[in-house]
């Protein structure tokens, strides 16, 4: 299980910053699920979803992706849905944020188009992460179009092959595109601190820095086992000497593996980084903080401090979402989740993987309903 320390400081944190919105500034967030037209993902579109400011205005738009896990049977559990408290942070400081998922991820159309071979004899690092810039350059077309989006300014955040897909993005941007994130960029780490030809790599984020004007923020954790510190300065070496724009953060270490702090639990970490380079950017949108609505539920009283400040943090994950428990204080979640009976079934499994044999694990809540009695 989780420790208990980063939950409660995250649940704080984010109750805390909510409260800095006065109530005639504050907005709920929206969000809506998308399917975007793009010329090579058929008649599914790419799998989207929009978390913007509730109100009729249009908004400067914040575009994110995704990573890419390292088994390929993994990418079709993928879904935009498990990027919501992230994009959430954006919206709340005023950007219409859209994650978007590329081809052959999710529930999107069309066939996965990068396989760039890493780990074989020829590898390829620029074409794959090419054809991911494609899905994003043509889901920004469609996007510009929205009721919902300001086409006049655009940022972009990407984490692993999501972040390396926006250092290629800012060498050839699209129109309005003002700066750029890239959180732990990279491809092609097979397993724990390695990397396939790392030096092919190196010399891809060079080949991106010759043409890249866009200016960059690049974050990486110093605990980060898909692409470790001496690699991460490597990359930012490569790119700022052949002429890119970047600012690069080691941040602290985070959680078992760095590599994950673009993620709810991490955003007491990031957001202050973040807000720091779009200060520096003149892309500060508001000056309070949008308010997060989080509903209203008291955890099951035979729950420990430690499963009592993980249902607090459930109860700001991203759905599809489940919370079971037993009497034993044994608990498990599974958030972010296509289907609610999805994540039912995995939230039970979870909780049995620490409940006794003879202690039943139960669902608590569904997304953010308790089930009937």
């Amino acid at each position: 299980m989780k420790t208990t320390k980063p939950v409660a400081i995250l649940f704080a944190f984010l109750l805390t910053t909510a409260a800095l919105a006065s109530p005639s500034l504050a907005q709920d967030i929206v969000v809506t699920e998308l399917r975007i037209p793009t010329h090579s993902s058929g008649e599914k579109g790419l799998e989207a979803v929009m978390v913007r400011p509730n109100d009729s205005k249009p908004h400067p738009m914040a575009l994110m992706t995704h990573g890419t896990p390292r088994e390929a049977k993994d990418r079709a559990d993928m879904t935009p849905l498990r990027f919501i408290p992230q994009a959430r942070e954006f919206a709340r400081r005023g950007w219409t944020t859209v994650i978007v998922m590329r081809r052959g991820f999710g529930d999107s159309g069309g066939g996965y188009s990068e396989d760039g071979h890493v780990c074989g004899r020829a590898p390829d690092f620029v074409g794959p992460t090419k054809q991911a810039v494609k899905d994003l350059r043509e889901s920004v077309a469609y996007l510009r179009t929205r009721p919902e989006v300001d086409p006049s300014r655009m940022i972009s955040v990407g984490v692993s092959t999501g972040g390396l897909a926006m250092v290629a993005l800012s060498a050839d941007p699209t129109p309005g595109l003002v700066a750029a994130i890239s959180f732990a960029g990279g491809r092609g780490s097979d397993v724990p601190d390695h990397v396939c030809h790392a030096d092919d790599l190196v010399q891809a984020f060079g080949e991106f820095g010759k043409h890249s004007k866009v200016p960059m923020l690049w974050i990486y954790a110093t605990n980060d086992h898909f692409f470790g510190p001496p690699l991460a300065h490597r990359f930012y070496r490569e790119f700022t000497e052949k002429g890119g724009n970047a600012r690069f953060i080691a941040a602290p270490p985070f959680g078992g593996d760095g590599h994950t702090l673009f993620s709810l639990h991490g955003i007491p970490i990031w957001t202050p980084m973040v807000d720091d380079f779009l200060k520096s950017q003149n892309l500060l949108l508001r000056d309070t903080l949008l308010q997060i609505s989080v509903p209203v539920a008291n955890p099951p009283s035979y729950l420990g401090t430690q499963g009592r400040d993980e249902f607090q943090t459930y109860l700001l994950s991203a759905p599809h979402k489940a919370f079971a428990a037993s009497p034993a204080k044994g608990y498990g979640t599974s958030v972010g989740r296509r289907t609610a009976a999805q994540a039912e079934k995995l939230a039970l499994e979870n909780c049995r993987k620490f409940a006794p044999k003879t202690d039943p694990c139960t669902i608590v809540m569904v997304d953010d309903e308790k089930p009937p009695n």
